[in-house]
C-alpha cells in the first residue's frame, strides 16, 4: 500500500480560516484528491510550519512513498520562524531521497530550501485562472506534463512567484504572467516536480478563496468591483456543480483541460 505524507503548509489560523470557508485545510484539500486517486492510500498529514509540530528526520521521511507540499498565504521570501521551520523541511525531503510534488507556496517553499529565489509578482497577481500556459522544450518530453496539449489554462491563485531557480533546476512551463509555472528540481538526493497553478483543487475552492481575497482582487486592478469578483466566482461554482455547463464554459472562456476535473489534475 502506498503511504504519501503531506505538508499542510498553513498557519493554524489559516487552517481554520479555509476550513470555514472552503471546509478543509489545504493539506485536507490534497489528502481528498489523493484518496481519489489513489483508493486506499495510506496518508499523514503534518504541519511543519507550526511551531509545536515534530521535526522528521530524513529516515522517517524516507519510510513515505512521496511527499506533497500544499499550498500556503505564507511568502517564502519573509524570514519568520514559520518560514524558516518549512524550509528546513523542505530540506530534510531533499536529503531523505523521497520523490516530492507541490503547488503554488509548496513549489516556492521547494525552489527556496534548493538555492532559489521568490518574490512578489511585479506586475499584477494571477487569480482564478492561469491562461495560456505553455511547456517548455523540456517540458513538452516531461512525465509531469505528459497528456497535457501544447497550451493550457489551469486553476491558479498567487501574489508571489519564483523568481530563479536553483542549480538542479529545470523550467518545464511558463506563460505571460509568470515565467516559472512547472518546474523539475534535483538536489542532494531528492526530486522535486512542482506546479504555481493548482491541479489539486475544485473550481467551487479556487471560488471560495476568490470571494475571500475580492478587495485585494480590487485593489490589484484584476476586478473594478468586489461584485465583479462575486459575478467571477458564480462561474466558477456553476461549472464546479455542472462541468458541462456551456454559458458558463464561454464567458469564463475554458474548455475540458480546466473544467473537466480528471484533465484538470493531469499532473
Amino acid at each position: 500500500m502506498l503511504h504519501f505524507l503531506i505538508a499542510d503548509s498553513e498557519t493554524p489560523d489559516e487552517r481554520e480560516a479555509r476550513r470555514d470557508s472552503a471546509g478543509k485545510s489545504a493539506g485536507e484539500t490534497y489528502a481528498a484528491t489523493l484518496r481519489q486517486l489513489h483508493p486506499g492510500v495510506e496518508i499523514t498529514i503534518i504541519s511543519p510550519a507550526d511551531g509545536d509540530a515534530p521535526v522528521l528526520t530524513t529516515a522517517a521521511v524516507r519510510a513515505f512513498d512521496a511527499v506533497f507540499l500544499s499550498g500556503s498565504p505564507l511568502h517564502v521570501y519573509d524570514d519568520t520562524p514559520e518560514v524558516r521551520r518549512q524550509l528546513e523541511f523542505m530540506r530534510t525531503v531533499y536529503a531523505a531521497g523521497t520523490p516530492s510534488f507541490g503547488s503554488c507556496a509548496g513549489l516556492q517553499a521547494a525552489a527556496a530550501a534548493a538555492g532559489g529565489t521568490v518574490r512578489k509578482m511585479p506586475r499584477r497577481m494571477e487569480a482564478g485562472i492561469a491562461r495560456r500556459i505553455t511547456a517548455t522544450a523540456a517540458g513538452r518530453d516531461h512525465p509531469l506534463l505528459a497528456g497535457r496539449p501544447p497550451s493550457w489554462d489551469a486553476p491558479a491563485i498567487h501574489g508571489d512567484e519564483v523568481e530563479t531557480l536553483p542549480p538542479g533546476g529545470m523550467i518545464l512551463a511558463r506563460n505571460a504572467a509568470a515565467q516559472i509555472q512547472a518546474v523539475e528540481i534535483r538536489h542532494d538526493r531528492g526530486v522535486f516536480w512542482g506546479v504555481q497553478y493548482h491541479p489539486e483543487l475544485a473550481l467551487g475552492e479556487i471560488a471560495v478563496a476568490l470571494r475571500r481575497q475580492a478587495e485585494s482582487l480590487v485593489d490589484a486592478g484584476l476586478a473594478t468591483t468586489t461584485s465583479d469578483v462575486d459575478i467571477h466566482a458564480d462561474r466558477l461554482d456553476q461549472l464546479h456543480r455542472d462541468p458541462d455547463h456551456q454559458s458558463a464554459r464561454w464567458l469564463l472562456g475554458i474548455d475540458d483541460e480546466l473544467a473537466d476535473e480528471g484533465r484538470r489534475r493531469t499532473e
